[in-house]
């Protein structure tokens, strides 16, 4: 089985509609098609075909990443949170579909990587920032924008190091939206941390260390998958493999810390 993380030749993510997923992709999809189809032939005459497949394959691919439950979501934070005490595997579940394998969505597959996550732990970490702005007297529209548009800058960032990464580890062919659902998971430690120096302004310094080990050793993890799907890239550099794991580990904590430190 390939542990890749990013999608092997002839293994493609399934679809499998949501409860919510039909009536976004119906609706949604339906009235970008009916848009394409009044005005791209028009101005592009036939390439418009080709862009309203395009539109709704990403529409599609974006259904996969949101199919999650609450099961899902309190097993996942325990592995982000807790990863020395996953005792299963950290190798995504394939299954045979139309002749070919699949990668399984979130809600079959703890090891899958979600948006619903991520972007619910970006939101608290905002929120509890301002909070937190408050708490010191320094809230202000401006400083909850600026502390907003710190945490994606930083998102970008830790996006941008982890694809370079993983170039550098020969495996840069990982889809854009694994990458960002990996890096994105940060959040969720970012706002236990915060939220705990909101009640303990020293409890910060003591459980941030704590959470940048937890999510060295998570993405660590995770990315050896990488490695173990090119055999002979991983045998032929097993040295700098390390090292540049050892490297992605360790760049967490400035970043954390760079994040942590609510309105400075």
């Amino acid at each position: 089985m390939n542990d890749n993380i990013g999608n092997p030749a002839g293994i493609q993510r399934p679809h499998p509609p949501g409860p919510f997923g039909n009536a976004f992709y119906g609706t949604g999809s339906g009235i970008i098609r009916g848009g394409l189809g009044a005005y791209g032939e028009r101005f592009l005459g036939s390439s418009s075909e080709f862009m309203q497949s395009n539109i709704s394959q990403h529409l599609s691919d974006s259904q996969y990443y949101f199919q999650v439950n609450g099961q899902y979501v309190r097993n996942k934070l325990k592995v982000i949170l807790l990863p020395f005490l996953h005792r299963g595997h950290w190798t995504r579940i394939t299954e045979p579909v139309g002749g070919r394998l699949s990668y399984k969505p979130p809600v079959h597959d703890i090891n899958a990587p979600d948006l619903y996550i991520p972007f619910m732990a970006f939101g608290t970490y905002v929120v509890l920032a301002g909070f937190m702005l408050g708490v010191l007297g320094r809230f202000t529209p401006e400083a909850l924008s600026l502390q907003f548009t710190k945490g994606l800058a930083g998102w970008f960032f830790q996006i941008l190091l982890l694809k370079g990464l993983l170039y550098s580890l020969g495996s840069g062919e990982a889809p854009l939206l694994d990458v960002v659902a990996y890096t994105g998971y940060a959040f969720t430690g970012m706002s236990v941390a915060v939220f705990a120096r909101i009640f303990w302004n020293y409890s910060y310094y003591f459980l941030l260390p704590w959470i940048c080990v937890c999510m060295g050793i998570f993405l660590v993890k995770t990315m050896k998958r990488v490695l173990l799907g090119g055999t002979r890239s991983y045998e032929k550099h097993t040295n700098r493999h390390h090292y540049l794991l050892l490297f992605m580990a360790a760049a967490q904590f400035p970043w954390f810390f760079w994040l942590g430190n609510v309105g400075a």
